[in-house]
């Protein structure tokens, strides 16, 4: 979502650090550049005058034109600055409770809130431990609470069986008792949206906050809107009151503005963000490292946590364990790492949280190159019998020629991929001597390949 904002900042922040001194009329225009890139970004434009104007008081200061490195010392405070923006630091749900906590998903139809119900009690299940029930109080939406029985049987939540002809205070009532009978830890209780603010969308709200007394209100808005959903967070703030926003779609094409202005405007924390369709596809809200990865300097630490919930510990255990014991590594084992790969968002994915690949991962995208890669990978390997897969010399011209037809690709292809697992069988025979932690160092760089 920030692609466009990150590559402006870090190209006028890039030209700071490029001078050896630096004057007050540098420091000036290169804030007027950031404010045009601001609104640009669909920022609100209050926020970015009181932005640009804190940063330019703070950079021009005797201590920092003078320093041995001015630029990285304009950049730091652009940084700190950016981050006191988006809300300082993390802030986690309100779970410290008698339980049931009560957590209310409200929003706009069209915003994600039924989809974004479901990921949040995965993630609560899933990262904290809790029993949670799910309910749909959506009684205006054709199917809406048909759609959240069926995510919860696909993520394996539990969600309140439906009574057609309830209203929604009776089905929230009806939830609050099974979920104390039942002794769930969180129930979520999903409301009904509209495609527009309305009087009578914030009567139902207000109706349902009063019986359900939520410990957690949480505003679901699509970040693909910008400034209406500053907008939309502001009424239902001062309709309802919020404790927190859940900000989806942020993998989508939008400018940013909305997570840079809706702690400013709102004053309410931004909690968690949607990154993609799948329902484990929900982080938790960093500023810093938001921060960090809108100026280039990536984000290691979230992409640590990725990799920590993303790869399957039992394979990758049970791969290296197979090598030690002097087995050969196969299409077997490379598809279940191309796999795991492709969990954590692909080479794109990856270069995100990343520093200074910007510039790479724009290319790459422009070129489609990472999803080519995977899924021709996949689909060559998927092409093969077991004992092709097992065994690389069997894979002769003939074969080569079939498993290309029954894949949809080039020789070439078939070729580059049988190439790629021979560097690494080779590169494992020189680690094995190393020891089991050595494999697992030398196995991750190979993963992608040359593509």
């Amino acid at each position: 979502m920030f692609e466009g904002l990150s590559g402006k900042l870090t190209g006028i922040l890039g030209r700071l650090t490029g001078r050896g001194a630096l004057s007050e009329a540098d420091v000036s225009a290169a804030m007027r550049e950031v404010r045009v890139a601001l609104l640009e970004a669909d920022v609100a434009l209050p926020v970015v005058k009181d932005f640009t104007e804190r940063v330019k008081e703070a950079a021009i200061g005797q201590d920092v034109l003078r320093s041995v490195t001015p630029g990285q010392q304009v950049i730091k405070i652009v940084h700190d600055h950016l981050v006191e923006l988006l809300g300082k630091e993390a802030e986690a749900l309100n779970l410290n409770v008698v339980p049931p906590a009560v957590i209310l998903m409200l929003g706009l139809q069209g915003s994600g809130k039924t989809t974004t119900t479901a990921k949040l009690a995965m993630f609560l299940r899933d990262r904290e431990n809790k029993k949670v029930l799910m309910a749909s109080l959506d009684t205006q939406r054709p199917a809406a609470q048909e759609q959240l029985a069926v995510l919860g049987g696909q993520t394996g939540i539990a969600t309140l069986p439906i009574v057609a002809g309830e209203t929604p205070l009776v089905i929230a009532r009806r939830a609050l008792d099974t979920a104390r009978r039942e002794v769930f830890d969180v129930v979520i209780l999903d409301t009904a949206g509209r495609l527009t603010l309305d009087e009578a969308l914030m009567q139902e709200a207000a109706a349902v906050r009063d019986i359900a007394q939520p410990h957690e209100s949480l505003l679901v808005v699509d970040a693909m809107t910008g400034q209406d959903a500053v907008n939309t967070a502001r009424h239902f703030n001062e309709k309802i009151g919020l404790t927190g926003i859940i900000l989806t779609r942020i993998d989508g094409d939008a400018r940013g503005g909305a997570a840079l202005s809706m702690r400013a405007v709102t004053g309410k924390p931004i909690k968690f963000l949607g990154t993609g369709e799948k329902t484990d596809a929900l982080e938790i809200y960093h500023p810093d490292r938001l921060a960090g990865r809108i100026l280039g300097m990536g984000d290691v630490v979230s992409l640590v946590e990725k990799a920590a919930a993303s790869i399957n510990m039992d394979e990758a255990e049970a791969i290296t364990e197979k090598f030690m014991a002097g087995g050969a590594f196969d299409f077997n084992d490379l598809a279940k790492q191309l796999q795991q790969l492709r969990r954590m968002g692909g080479f794109g994915g990856l270069m995100a949280f990343l520093p200074g690949m910007g510039k790479l991962k724009e290319e790459m995208k422009e070129a489609n190159l990472d999803n080519n890669v995977l899924k021709k990978q996949e689909a060559i390997i998927g092409s093969m019998t077991p004992a092709e897969r097992r065994n690389v010399d069997l894979l002769q011209a003939s074969r080569k020629r079939r498993i290309a037809e029954g894949a949809g690709v080039d020789v070439a292809d078939v070729n580059r991929l049988i190439k790629q697992l021979l560097d690494m069988q080779r590169m494992m025979k020189q680690v094995q001597k190393l020891g089991k932690s050595g494999f697992m160092r030398a196995m991750m760089p190979k993963l992608g390949g040359r593509g």
